[in-house]
């Protein structure tokens, strides 16, 4: 991303410690992940909190029809991250991604409206790629 002129940013709804623990399990990233523990970025900027009910029937659903690949880790210590995670952390925001100009302004962004929602990097790099002009 930085080739065509951008910085990634990760944000994530926890405490900088618990930011630690996900990195020394599935870490590096070659960018930073800062956190938001209050949610004040994700609210004002948008972002939706899918209702309890609705996360775990598509949980479910997805369980039973065997679409859930890979959503819990075969390694052990990931394993028991995830788990942890799943009990203590805030799992039904929804996240999102933003393109920002070097002085703020918003240039596109993708609210997420369910957990499968993400952008495709494909289109990110397009939209990255539109906006450069």
């Amino acid at each position: 991303m930085e080739a065509r002129g951008f910085q990634v940013i990760a944000i994530a709804p926890s405490k900088g410690p618990f930011i630690k623990q996900f990195l020394d399990q599935f870490g590096p990233y070659p960018f930073p992940i800062l956190g938001d523990p209050s949610r004040e970025s994700y609210k004002g900027m948008g972002h939706k909190t899918m209702p309890k009910w609705k996360l775990l029937s598509k949980a479910a659903f997805s369980f039973i029809t065997g679409k859930v690949n890979g959503f819990i880790p075969k390694d052990e210590k990931q394993k028991e991250f995830v788990m942890k995670s799943m009990k203590t952390q805030d799992v039904y925001i929804q996240g999102g991604t933003w393109l920002f100009s070097p002085n703020g302004k918003i240039l596109w962004n993708h609210i997420d409206e369910s957990p499968e929602d993400h952008a495709k990097i494909d289109d990110v790099i397009k939209k990255m790629d539109e906006v450069k002009g």
